[in-house]
């Protein structure tokens, strides 16, 4: 299993990320991941760091449809890969259905139709391919100019198990968030791995999993509220949560988040017990988890959490019997 970093500030100055992306070259990090920002744009940060000699992979996980057109989505994405000269993984999904009314007019009436057509056209493009899709939902007839790029997988973000059988049947990544593992192992990874695929290579799952370092002074429930406190308002979160066993409530409030670290969705604890905990993600068939430090950065400031980031990814390398690159 592959280890990698979220961006774990919201940067209003795009010189905010260059310690993130940096952790990637210094560490055994495999890329950095970026949620989908509402002040700067994804994209055009992954863009300014290659332009000041910081190129790494990237990931996007996962920008909200109602945001872009899919050949918008498909040319930013491999914009990304052309400017880094490194893999992308593109994720992609719906959003609330409060954010898809409030940029779209009305939410998506068939959410899985809407992924599935957004998901294949972009899909399409990135491979060099045209898109030929008259959707309920999305309609293209075009194709990307054809240039040398790395190349760029196609995600879906994963809470329930529709969209984790349609990730595995027409994407190349199911991504999730906030899930403990042994939901993932028991419910969502069957239902990517059993689908009916469509293509030929095999799908990976990646889990995006917040986590914080023990230390003196800090709080887990308030970490765990700092990470996912606005999740855990959603009902679609809410939803996904309880299915997973972990009976919060409606509110969103710190009862919530301290039920999320009891149930493992939230990791708390020395670096060895969360090597040990994050070993669960692998035996549930996780290929790649995302270390998700926000809950540290927006209470301690963000050399705390690269300070938790560089103590994980040390032991992990150290676990793998190499050093950090």
């Amino acid at each position: 299993m592959k280890y990698s970093i979220l961006l774990p500030v919201v940067p209003a100055r795009p010189e905010q990320a260059v310690l993130f992306a940096n952790l990637v070259q210094w560490t055994a990090a495999e890329r950095l991941w970026q949620g989908q920002s509402l002040v700067m744009d994804s994209h055009h940060l992954a863009t300014w760091l290659a332009g000041i000699g910081v190129r790494v992979p990237m990931g996007f996980g996962v920008s909200l449809m109602p945001m872009r057109s899919p050949y918008q989505a498909a040319f930013e994405a491999r914009s990304v890969a052309l400017a880094t000269g490194h893999p992308v993984v593109a994720g992609f999904g719906p959003g609330p259905t409060s954010f898809q009314r409030a940029l779209l007019g009305r939410p998506y009436a068939r959410p899985l139709r809407a992924s599935r057509e957004y998901a294949t056209i972009v899909r399409a493009l990135v491979s060099g391919d045209d898109a030929m899709v008259e959707g309920e939902y999305f309609s293209v007839a075009a194709r990307l100019l054809k240039r040398p790029a790395p190349p760029v997988e196609v995600g879906l973000g994963v809470l329930r198990p529709k969209m984790a059988a349609l990730a595995g049947e027409v994407a190349d990544r199911a991504i999730t968030w906030l899930l403990p593992a042994d939901h993932l192992g028991e419910t969502l990874i069957p239902a990517v791995r059993g689908a009916d695929r469509k293509l030929e290579s095999p799908v990976r799952v990646t889990a995006i999993v917040p986590l914080a370092v023990e230390r003196e002074g800090r709080d887990a429930t308030a970490l765990a509220e700092a990470t996912c406190g606005n999740h855990l308002k959603a009902p679609h979160y809410q939803d996904a949560l309880r299915r997973a066993g972990v009976t919060v409530s409606d509110h969103g409030d710190a009862g919530d988040a301290a039920r999320v670290v009891d149930a493992g969705a939230f990791l708390y604890g020395s670096v060895e017990h969360l090597h040990d905990r994050l070993a669960a993600f692998a035996a549930a068939g996780v290929d790649e988890v995302v270390l998700n430090t926000m809950g540290v950065a927006q209470l301690h400031g963000p050399k705390a959490a690269a300070e938790d980031l560089l103590q994980i990814l040390g032991g992990a390398a150290d676990a793998a019997g190499a050093g950090p690159s």
